[in-house]
């Protein structure tokens, strides 16, 4: 099922659209799709790096070179 989007443009945009050979709806619709899954991309790349902050280990290193260095 599909649906309606308009959108309001400039009278001079919309006379330079009607002179190209692009199809417009095509063209948009690919560049939705597109954005839609670069930002649902995004937001799971934040929240993977939101949950792996929480889990982060504060560990000093100086004693762990210490501790490696009496064996």
């Amino acid at each position: 099922m599909s649906s309606t989007f308009t959108i309001r443009i400039p009278r001079e945009l919309k006379e330079q659209m009607r002179r190209s050979p692009i199809e417009w709806s095509d063209e948009i619709r690919r560049f939705i799709e597109n954005r839609v899954r670069q930002f649902e991309l995004a937001e799971a790349v934040r929240s993977v790096w939101t949950r792996a902050e929480k889990r982060r280990v504060n560990i000093d290193s100086v004693d762990l070179i210490r501790e490696d260095r009496k064996r």
